[in-house]
């Protein structure tokens, strides 16, 4: 069953109104490998000061990863992926307790570290595939839960990426995802869902995932986040490098909020809610004339 009201995200501390404003995901890479920011801020002090930054900004979460899912990374452990995230959890919490955090790993026993840190939501790329006790911690805690589809793992998904119906098949697995989840016992206003843009997916398939979410919307009404800032299709578009795919980033975000994403996973945070505050100013002016008018 889909939750009742789709407009409000549940974890512990209240949760997060999705009603009438784009909420932001600021990215916190603890990583000397991501594809982005890989090696700029692998220590707690560098990270926390960075996720400060970020909430400063307009973050309405923080999404601290410790294991890169960049095309072709190569996995790490969850003692070291626990040492990476939990110090800046931590370091976060003791100077912004009112910090929203995520924790984006695929490991319950790191997801378990973080959320006893004090973040309150996970973040799979996995669904909960890699690993069987993620979605019975996910109950078991009340976390917010981002189930994320991913062709593959990030060590081989973009070796060669087929899909007869891209959108038809990640629509197919969000319901297998979700029957698992509510056998688990999550709740279902626990759950946001991600196509993944960018993991298992060619530059066709990433704009026809964007083109149809009000598709995939229709036939799973959950709150839906996307994340294209920086990727790698960005540049094929326009053939700019990582550190200037910023405008890129932008249209794609703008793209994703016109058609329904409720939240958006970014690096460049201030950029974003600007961006943001202006679309959904424009949605709330339409309504009021729309309504005024009936």
């Amino acid at each position: 069953m889909p939750p009742a009201e789709p407009y409000h995200w549940n974890f512990p501390g209240g949760g997060l109104a999705l009603s009438g404003q784009t909420r932001i995901m600021g990215v916190v890479n603890v990583t000397p490998d991501s594809f982005s920011d890989g090696g700029r801020h692998d220590h707690p002090d560098r990270a926390r000061d960075h996720a400060l930054t970020l909430w400063a900004e307009g973050a309405d979460i923080l999404d601290i990863g410790g294991e890169s899912s960049r095309p072709g990374a190569s996995p790490v452990s969850a003692e070291e992926e626990i040492a990476r995230v939990v110090p800046v959890i931590e370091r976060i919490k003791h100077q912004q307790p009112d910090a929203v955090l995520s924790i984006d790993t695929t490991k319950a026993d790191v997801a378990r570290a973080a959320l006893a840190a004090g973040a309150v939501i996970i973040n799979d790329i996995s669904a909960g595939n890699m690993d069987p006790e993620m979605l019975p911690l996910a109950a078991e805690t009340g976390a917010g839960l981002v189930l994320m589809h991913m062709r593959g793992r990030p060590s081989d998904m973009q070796k060669e990426p087929r899909y007869a119906d891209v959108t038809q098949e990640v629509i197919a697995f969000f319901q297998e995802r979700l029957q698992a989840a509510q056998q688990a016992g999550i709740a279902p206003g626990a759950i946001v869902l991600d196509p993944g843009i960018g993991f298992g997916k060619t530059l066709d398939h990433n704009l026809t995932l964007i083109r149809d979410l009000p598709v995939m919307i229709e036939a799973l009404p959950y709150p839906f986040l996307l994340g294209v800032s920086r990727k790698r299709w960005l540049g094929e578009i326009t053939g700019r490098e990582v550190d200037d795919r910023l405008a890129a980033s932008l249209a794609g975000f703008s793209a994703c909020v016109e058609r329904g994403a409720k939240i958006m996973r970014v690096h460049d945070v201030l950029f974003s809610c600007d961006v943001a505050r202006i679309i959904d100013r424009i949605h709330q002016n339409t309504s009021a004339t729309t309504t005024a008018i009936k």
